[in-house]
C-alpha cells in the first residue's frame, strides 16, 4: 500500500475541488479530490462517456448550483459522493472511485500495491 498527500484538511473549503496527478501502473493518471457535504471523495478524471477530463483544466467540478460534478464538454451530471451519472449520454455509469484516507490534518490517495 502506498499514501500520497494530496493536501492539509484545511487548505480546502467545502464545496471546494483539487486536481491532482499520480502514477498507476506506471501511467500517469489524472484525479480530483472534493470536498462535498463534509466528505472527502476523489475520482479519476474522466468522462465515462468519453475519456475525457471533465474540467477543462481550470479545476471546475461542480454544477452552478453545487449538487452535482459536470462534465463540461457535454454536460453529463454525477452525484458528487457517489459518482453515479444522473444525467447525460452516460447515466447509469460511475466515474472511478479512488480511495482516500484523512489522518494527520491532511488527505492522503491510497494506492494498493
Amino acid at each position: 500500500m502506498k499514501r500520497i498527500h494530496l493536501i492539509n484538511t484545511n487548505d480546502l473549503e467545502e464545496g471546494g475541488c483539487r486536481a491532482f496527478e499520480f502514477e498507476r501502473g506506471g501511467q500517469s493518471i489524472k484525479g480530483f479530490l472534493a470536498r462535498h457535504q463534509g466528505r472527502w471523495v476523489a475520482y479519476e478524471n474522466r468522462c465515462q462517456h468519453l475519456a475525457i477530463p471533465l474540467d477543462m483544466g481550470d479545476e471546475r467540478f461542480f454544477s452552478r448550483d453545487g449538487r452535482h460534478f459536470i462534465c463540461r464538454t457535454h454536460a453529463a451530471l454525477y452525484e458528487p459522493l457517489t459518482g453515479l451519472c444522473v444525467r447525460g449520454p452516460c447515466t447509469g455509469g460511475r466515474l472511478e472511485a479512488l480511495k482516500l484516507e484523512a489522518a494527520e490534518g491532511a488527505v492522503w490517495l491510497i494506492l494498493e500495491a
